[in-house]
């Protein structure tokens, strides 16, 4: 039986995060580089975005957690990863990998398998299709984009926590979260309105980050982040909506409700539910 985790037990980590304003370390992407940065604010947590291989090692030095995101790819980049990621790991940091687009070249494959081939990622975040291909099962990956259902990526989730030794979370209509101890929970909050927003799953990574940097439970803290973010997504959709407004103005309002989501909303909204162990 999974350990119980009350909606309570996460808002009380989310506290944490806003009374202890982690470092998140940051290699990410271009696309998603000043969203992911700008959410986290939001949350109370302190970005940093670095990716020149003089700094990295000297900024995970400070930071609280490391998270990497392959969605621009770069040959220096990937170096800059793989030095940061071992500095993390000697320090004893949680280092978190968002495989963004997995699958959709072989070079990106490539880069993926050697960011977890040796000393892997503590966590590891992506959709259905990503998760399905770095973990060597067949999934299509449109792009960055996943063209196949969350359920049908459980299985590849649990082969793929094992192999990390790790957490492993399939983001999508439903996100789901497991581990290599056999623990799952399902999360069914969210919203269509935030796969209209660039950089909202690369943002997802990133809190993941900043949970991860105050709460010791990887899985804990990667459901509370998802749990986080689905619901402030929910709440923002339906203030957009109300509104008449588009996908503009919901970005807007998904980093209002990230920072202004009040307790008594997110547990009455939260809709999480545990499995047993297989």
């Amino acid at each position: 039986m999974n350990q119980k985790i009350m909606p309570q037990d996460l808002w009380l980590d989310l506290l944490k995060i806003r009374s202890q304003a982690p470092l998140i370390h940051s290699i990410t992407n271009f696309v998603a580089m000043n969203f992911n940065a700008n959410i986290l604010l939001a949350l109370g947590a302190s970005p940093v975005m670095a990716h020149s291989i003089e700094e990295v090692e000297d900024m995970v030095g400070i930071a609280q957690s490391l998270v990497l995101n392959i969605g621009t790819l770069e040959p220096d980049w990937i170096y800059a990863m793989r030095l940061a990621k071992t500095k993390a790991h000697i320090r004893g940091l949680p280092v978190i990998l968002d495989p963004v687009g997995a699958g959709a070249t072989p070079y990106r494959s490539q880069c993926v398998e050697e960011l977890i081939s040796k000393d892997p990622p503590n966590i590891i975040r992506g959709n259905a299709s990503e998760i399905m291909s770095v973990a060597g099962l067949s999934g299509f990956t449109k792009g960055v984009d996943s063209s196949i259902a969350s359920d049908d990526a459980i299985l590849a989730a649990f082969t793929l926590a094992k192999k990390i030794n790790g957490v492993v979370c399939i983001s999508g209509k439903i996100d789901h979260v497991v581990d290599h101890l056999g623990q799952h929970a399902m999360l069914s909050n969210g919203s269509p309105l935030m796969t209209k927003v660039t950089g909202v799953g690369c943002s997802a990574t990133a809190i993941i980050g900043a949970f991860s940097a105050v709460q010791p439970n990887f899985f804990r803290a990667t459901l509370g982040a998802m749990a986080y973010l689905s619901v402030a997504g929910e709440v923002a959709a339906k203030k957009t909506i109300l509104s008449g407004s588009g996908s503009g103005t919901y970005q807007i309002n998904l980093l209002d409700a990230i920072e202004l989501l009040e307790q008594s909303d997110f547990n009455s909204q939260l809709n999480m539910k545990f499995f047993h162990k297989i």
